[in-house]
């Protein structure tokens, strides 16, 4: 899969690439992080390789946007019919997945469902869905079990992701499905530094080199 990079992130010339790829682990920001559109974020990521990287925020809300209204938007379903949406998709989240092509939706999902050449396996438990199809189908009643919609992703262009968390700018844990799919958007942050063993309480303010 080929990543198409944020324009305003660079790359650090000169930095030995990490040792191993981490599609399907958690990125979280350590708290000197100081890109404003990253500050506090947990990142699933998607896919990383010697290419670049590509990741999804989730723990941040997509300003004034619903999922009802979303749907009503794509002409999914009509104004009339999103009071009759089953109760978990009214309250299913959109978040901003990140900065890159951010008119763009990706469903992360459970693996109950699946769409051919459309629904990517990335780790146990989440699938990636980037067509209109999923919406369909969970405003039908039809759709993953769990799921969370984001607007845009983030990218990275090959090392600089490596370069990043060398840098100190990140952290990185196992995915937790749970974390994704059903803890409240504030406590996403806090939950992710515990599953690295990390007391948010602890974290000092600014980031030092070990």
């Amino acid at each position: 899969m080929r990543m198409r990079s944020d324009p305003h992130e660079t790359t650090v010339p000169g930095e030995r690439p990490a040792a191993s790829y981490l599609d399907g682990q958690l990125l979280v920001a350590m708290p000197g992080m100081t890109d404003e559109r990253f500050a506090r974020s947990v990142i699933y990521l998607c896919a990383h390789s010697a290419e670049g990287a590509m990741g999804i925020i989730v723990n941040k809300p997509a300003a004034d946007l619903n999922m009802p209204d979303l749907l009503v938007q794509l002409d999914i379903i009509r104004q009339d019919d999103a009071i009759r949406l089953p109760i978990r998709v009214g309250h299913m989240p959109v978040l901003m997945g990140g900065p890159v092509e951010s008119s763009r939706g990706f469903v992360l999902h459970s693996p109950d469902f699946h769409i051919d050449q459309s629904t990517l396996l990335i780790d146990d438990g989440i699938c990636l869905t980037a067509t209109v199809e999923i919406l369909r189908a969970i405003a039908a009643g039809t759709g993953p079990r769990d799921a969370v919609l984001a607007l845009g992703y983030a990218g990275w262009q090959a090392g600089q992701l490596e370069s990043e968390i060398q840098a100190n700018g990140w952290l990185h844990c196992p995915a937790d499905p749970d974390l994704i799919f059903n803890t409240a958007l504030d406590a996403k942050y806090d939950r992710a530094l515990r599953a690295i063993g990390i007391e948010p309480a602890m974290l000092s303010t600014s980031a030092g080199h070990a």
